[in-house]
């Protein structure tokens, strides 16, 4: 798994900046205590407004460049965060993936509903909530996905069972 210090400054970052985002793949588990390994931090972020500037210069802070860029340097735009689709980055805190949707087109406002807000550090982020990232695990359907399936309904599992307990 990525170090936990540099996925909590890169939230640190995206916070400070005030970037509307939910943080979504095995990082959503991870904060939500699923004992699962992850090497990126995947945000889908609101696309609306203001957030598209206050995400840019977040990713100006970090050194965000494209992954897959042929061997060349290449940083995200406006024009670029504007589309729906999956921006690949290699920042100075790790890989990052921007989302402009999830699942079965779902972005920012669409999974709103579904997020817990989670307090790391002295800020606050939206992380999704177990139900819905184990609904989007599956029907992704990749291996790794499908593997990961099974301790997410374990820790959903836990988690509920001590909110009854406390009831």
């Amino acid at each position: 798994m990525r170090r936990s210090t540099e996925t909590a400054k890169l939230l640190e970052v995206l916070c400070r900046h005030r970037v509307e985002f939910i943080v979504v793949g095995m990082t959503a588990g991870v904060l939500q205590g699923a004992p699962l390994s992850t090497f990126d931090l995947d945000i889908v972020y609101s696309r609306a407004g203001e957030n598209l500037p206050r995400l840019l210069a977040a990713l100006r802070e970090v050194g965000a460049e494209f992954k897959h860029a042929g061997g060349r340097h290449i940083a995200p735009n406006e024009s670029h965060l504007e589309s729906p689709g999956h921006k690949l980055l290699e920042t100075a805190l790790g890989e990052l993936d921007v989302l402009g949707t999830i699942d079965m087109n779902l972005g920012y406002q669409e999974l709103l509903s579904d997020c817990v807000t989670l307090r790391l550090d002295g800020f606050e982020v939206r992380v999704l909530s177990l139900r819905r990232l184990i609904e989007v695990k599956e029907r992704a359907g990749r291996p790794k996905d499908l593997a990961a399936v099974p301790v997410l309904r374990s820790t959903l599992e836990r988690s509920e069972a001590k909110k009854n307990e406390k009831q």
